[in-house]
């Protein structure tokens, strides 16, 4: 293949794809069916020409009809006055005139025919650009349609829902990740040995109120002849019968081991 060959062939490529790009289908079946209606009246004035033929030949006909039949009465009044030179004058004008009939008749059965012919094909046109037109009119409403999918394709792709769905997965991971890590910690911190040591004293305390507790019950004659566990049980239901004031020595005493401790 050529230099000039491929050069055209590459020109005829680039021009043909920009055109399809350029092109836009609903503009292009728009301007198809303004140009099918603009050649109605032009098909129109054709028909028009070919039956105003018709009609001319059809009177040109009635004429030569007319002219041969006064020419025939002529004829017959000259040799009725014996006046054959002016007889046969008409005769040959009769003649002629004939001739031309003849004529006249077959160009006006063709120009019929055309005239039929050319109202049929009118006719077929008019019908033609009609179904064309309502051809043309759906694609244009499915091209219009096409378009606006389009655009709500794009305007989906701009929202598109995978991507908040993974946002929510990834946050969600991360919650997860710091929940599980304060439990964690909090788990190690209530079970560190400060924490268990903690718990210890605090039930060493309780302890040496409770047993305070007895020895100022005892020497206030308070509990009776049975055993300290008793004693502890009977602490532990109240006495009903203690008086006001054996109660503000207990919660002052209460309140002064509390402060002795804090201090140690």
């Amino acid at each position: 293949m050529g230099l000039w060959a491929r050069i055209t062939r590459i020109f005829r490529a680039s021009t043909g794809a920009a055109l399809d790009k350029m092109e836009n289908p609903e503009l292009v079946l728009q301007q198809t069916i303004r140009d099918m209606r603009d050649r109605v009246p032009e098909l129109n004035n054709s028909v028009a020409q070919v039956m105003a033929t018709e009609r001319l030949l059809a009177k040109q006909k009635e004429n030569l009809s007319t002219q041969v039949v006064d020419l025939d009465s002529k004829i017959k009044a000259s040799v009725k006055m014996n006046r054959d030179d002016i007889a046969t004058a008409y005769i040959g004008q009769l003649q002629q005139a004939q001739i031309d009939l003849e004529r006249t008749s077959v160009q006006l059965e063709h120009a019929s025919i055309a005239s039929k012919q050319a109202l049929k094909a009118r006719d077929n046109y008019v019908l033609n650009m009609k179904k064309r037109t309502a051809e043309a009119m759906q694609l244009i409403s499915a091209a219009k349609q096409a378009k606006l999918q389009e655009q709500l394709a794009q305007t989906m792709e701009t929202f598109n829902i995978g991507d908040d769905a993974s946002t929510f997965t990834e946050m969600r991971e991360k919650i997860d990740r710091r929940v599980a890590a304060a439990e964690a910690k909090l788990q190690l911190g209530t079970s560190s040995v400060d924490a268990q040591m903690q718990d210890i004293e605090r039930e060493a305390m309780d302890i040496q109120l409770q047993d305070k507790l007895l020895e100022y019950k005892q020497s206030m004659g308070l509990l009776g002849a049975g055993s300290s566990n008793a004693a502890g049980n009977q602490l532990g239901a109240g006495n009903p019968t203690e008086n006001q004031n054996s109660d503000a020595q207990q919660n002052q005493f209460f309140i002064n081991e509390g402060n002795n401790t804090g201090n140690k």
